[in-house]
């Protein structure tokens, strides 16, 4: 699926290490910059009808944009981000110049859910006070 972006070797590279980590839950493997991105992988299970060109603008603005919020912050530097959506999980790992992001189904995020139920309980029962 490889257009050139990246070397073939990268490319390979990049799609074997995400599914190695998430087995047959990687929906797909995207490589971008600011100016251009390519599709290094899609489950053959999946239609190809992403924007990926609207996926990446946004992602891109959001590394920005939280790369800057947290600058200095005490929780130190940026390192990733994890979108959860209804139908599954979009992964983001970005540097100024480029990042891939991986979208997948089936994984178990249990700490982030519990954290998640539990921020929520406690908003929800502030709110009722």
């Amino acid at each position: 699926m490889a257009s050139g972006l990246l070397p073939a070797e990268t490319a390979d590279q990049l799609v074997t290490t995400c599914r190695t980590a998430v087995g047959d839950s990687c929906r797909s493997v995207t490589y971008f910059t600011r100016d251009d991105f390519e599709q290094l992988y899609l489950r053959e299970d999946l239609e190809r009808d992403a924007d990926l060109a609207t996926f990446i603008g946004h992602e891109w603005r959001g590394f920005k944009t939280t790369q800057t919020a947290y600058e200095g912050s005490e929780l130190g530097a940026y390192r990733y981000t994890i979108r959860v959506f209804d139908n599954g999980f979009l992964i983001r790992v970005t540097s100024d110049r480029e990042g891939v992001f991986v979208t997948t189904d089936g994984l178990t995020l249990k700490d982030f859910e519990e954290l998640a139920t539990a921020i929520n309980s406690v908003l929800e029962e502030r709110d009722l006070t």
